[in-house]
């Protein structure tokens, strides 16, 4: 009696096991994510690349069946570039936005270039000649060093250009970071490019350059393109007539492996090509730093706001 039970059990057993692992296998060939099919997004530890970041993840998680591992917060430029070289290990991460004047410097310590696309092609080539990462089509806005001053001084003295701010610059002080004070593409080539010399130069920490300008204490701040602190404080950037500071054009980079297995992460992250510009990615940045938003929320109203989601 016990033999002829054993046996049909045995065979609804077997059966059971054969369609999960039919079942399975449809998961993952229909089309839908199963556990393999996740990347791996990271950032690095500063506002503008949190939320760009979750843009990104966004966008592929709203468009495509993948799903989307965050590592966000992750650290500076060399922590995320080893990290997408490892890849979305344990300890790595498959794409991050990054800029093409990092790229090219700090990155493959090539000479930077104040010819954009030139950058560009550069570190596209570069990157994939080395490592097999891919620079997908540039977003729009550029990450670069630029001078501000007040709006209201601006308007006082007719000022729009670097060269303008050359009438006035033996009057004036400078504040900005120590780095820039020493960099050769920092205050040093800036004054030999343009010919003037400050009244005085004051290296100071990243933040405390915004409270000095509006407190007087300087009257010229070196500050990047899409801070948010530019709107913060009522700023003008000028414009760098003589083309000096190099670009740093943002666009997401993709180990050429995951692309390969997952062209549609290119097809949806390249349609925000060129859709950003400086002044949006500066009020992205001040509705997180000026109005203490959260950078996943941010991010998802852009999105939602331009019908991409």
């Amino acid at each position: 009696m016990n033999g002829k039970l054993v046996r049909p059990v045995t065979v609804l057993v077997i059966l059971s096991m054969l369609l999960l692992a039919v079942g399975c296998g449809n998961a993952s060939g229909d089309g839908s994510a199963s556990k393999g099919d996740t990347v791996v997004i990271g950032s690095k530890n500063f506002t503008e690349q949190m939320i760009v970041g979750n843009i990104m993840a966004d966008r592929i998680e709203a468009n495509t069946d993948l799903k989307v591992d965050r590592k966000l917060h992750l650290g500076g430029t060399s922590v995320c570039s080893e990290a997408i070289k490892k890849g979305g290990s344990e300890s790595g991460i498959d794409i991050y936005m990054e800029y093409t004047g990092t790229g090219l410097v700090d990155i493959l310590n090539m000479e930077p270039t104040t010819d954009a696309d030139e950058a560009y092609n550069t570190v596209k080539k570069e990157y994939k000649d080395k490592w097999d990462i891919d620079w997908l089509e540039r977003w729009g806005f550029n990450n670069t060093y630029t001078l501000a001053v007040k709006k209201d001084f601006a308007e006082k003295n007719n000022l729009k250009t670097y060269s303008d701010l050359g009438r006035l610059a033996d009057k004036l002080t400078l504040g900005c970071t120590m780095e820039f004070v020493e960099r050769k593409d920092g205050y040093p080539g800036l004054k030999e490019k343009y010919g003037y010399d400050f009244k005085n130069v004051k290296g100071m920490d990243m933040g405390v350059r915004y409270t000095a300008i509006d407190n007087d204490d300087v009257q010229v701040i070196s500050a990047t393109s899409t801070d948010g602190q530019l709107i913060s404080y009522n700023l003008k950037t000028l414009e760098d007539d003589k083309k000096f500071f190099p670009p740093y054009d943002a666009a997401p980079i993709v180990r050429g492996d995951v692309l390969k297995k997952h062209p549609e992460i290119a097809d949806e992250l390249n349609k925000l090509a060129d859709t950003i510009t400086d002044e949006d990615m500066q009020k992205l940045n001040y509705q997180v730093d000026g109005e203490g938003k959260d950078e996943a929320e941010v991010a998802k109203e852009y999105l939602k706001s331009k019908g991409l989601i």
